[in-house]
């Protein structure tokens, strides 16, 4: 497998260098993103992942965000945190890794039809060679998602994305995507509207913002 850099070595830096097992080491049983953010992600997956589809959660937590009335052939999780991978009824089965340490993933090849990942992408220092693995283990015409907002655990993120506003993220991540053979992505940057009185009054939720790649026949 040929990985194709992208980021120079300085744009992997981060300010809190420790091991990220150790960040994750206790549970954090709590939504890191808004309600309207989380529904939204809900509906594109309800439109993009069929019933029959066999799913990678990866850097998953307690919850999945897939439409509670869907039942998928099978849903992989992939996590810091066992604790958390163990309460999310979602999964059939997981495993814990360090893909900041080790970036190999145990699948095999052309296994996987969607692999979904939210909320994790920014602290990836090596993602070049994540995205290769995510293109060796999908499925001809299988696809990614990868869905974010505008926090970060600013520490654990790499300069390349504290650097970068939100536009140069969804740059950086399709950039990285192509660079792997992934076909061109589609991008999604949409405000959501706040719940509640102050939606009504034009309150804004946590933006949302997505990047979808399909691999080639």
């Amino acid at each position: 497998m040929t990985v194709v850099r992208v980021l120079e070595e300085s744009q992997r830096f981060k300010l809190d260098r420790s091991d990220d097992a150790l960040f994750y080491n206790e549970p954090r049983f709590v939504h890191h993103l808004d309600a309207p953010f989380r529904e939204r992600l809900t509906t594109l997956y309800r439109q993009k992942l069929p019933p029959c589809a066999v799913v990678l959660d990866l850097m998953s937590s307690w919850v999945s965000h897939l439409p509670d009335d869907v039942i998928y052939d099978e849903v992989i999780g992939h996590g810091l945190n066992e604790e958390e991978l163990n309460a999310n009824p979602r999964l059939d089965r997981n495993w814990v890794q360090n893909l900041n340490r080790d970036q190999i993933l145990p699948l095999v090849d052309s296994s996987i039809d969607a692999t979904l990942m939210v909320a994790g992408w920014q602290y990836l220092q090596q993602p070049e060679a994540i995205a290769a693995e995510l293109l060796r283990i999908t499925r001809p015409m299988g696809q990614v998602i990868v869905a974010f907002s505008n926090r970060m655990f600013f520490t654990k993120a790499p300069q390349v994305w504290t650097d970068g506003d939100n536009g140069d993220h969804l740059t950086y991540v399709s950039s990285v995507l192509k660079a792997q053979g992934w076909m061109n992505p589609e991008i999604i940057a949409e405000d959501t509207r706040s719940d509640g009185v102050m939606g009504l009054f034009g309150g804004k939720g946590d933006p949302f913002f997505a990047v979808i790649a399909t691999k080639s026949r």
